[in-house]
């Protein structure tokens, strides 16, 4: 039996939450949109996600007000997607997921180190460097391999640009 998309009968924040962004491939896409991937073909390429499946997710994405669509060339048509405040909002939970991951699956190895863009420190789990005190907001993260990475497991573009340390939202690729 297939499992249904909602969960009408839970009257629960965490249950609408989950209907819009609980789906495997939706929290990957949005955590590449903060890395600064923005087209179709990069999603497509680094997730290795069905097109059929990315063009729902981005879709579902975009009329919830998570990502924003623009068209960034005419002819042929060409749009990016970029995160919106609503979406940016996600960075608490996606930050806490992935540090929950690195030390209960990952053997409390980083894959990715969080640095504020300011001051150089690290950002702790909760959002605030290490060095200044600051809460910092993804804008003003860089982030960088950290020893967990795995860098020669991919070679599409994204990986590769993954490779250097840069600026979350910031387009990842020209």
């Amino acid at each position: 039996m297939a499992l249904g998309k909602d969960y009408e009968q839970q009257d629960c924040s965490l249950a609408r939450t989950l209907e819009l962004v609980g789906e495997r491939w939706t929290l990957l896409i949005v955590r590449d949109a903060f890395y600064g991937v923005r087209r179709y073909s990069d999603f497509l390429g680094h997730l290795d996600i069905p097109r059929a499946v990315l063009s729902g997710r981005l879709q579902t994405l975009v009329e919830a007000g998570v990502l924003d669509r623009r068209r960034y060339q005419e002819s042929p048509p060409r749009d990016e997607y970029v995160l919106t405040e609503r979406g940016i909002d996600l960075w608490p939970i996606l930050r806490a997921m992935s540090r929950w991951g690195e030390q209960h699956v990952q053997n409390g190895v980083a894959c990715r180190i969080y640095r504020h863009e300011g001051c150089g420190g690290a950002v702790d789990p909760h959002g605030v460097c290490a060095v200044c005190g600051a809460p910092v907001a993804p804008a003003d993260t860089e982030v960088a391999p950290g020893p967990g990475a795995n860098l020669l497991r991919r070679d599409d573009p994204v990986t590769r640009a993954m490779r250097r340390p840069h600026r979350l939202l910031e387009p990842l690729l020209p």
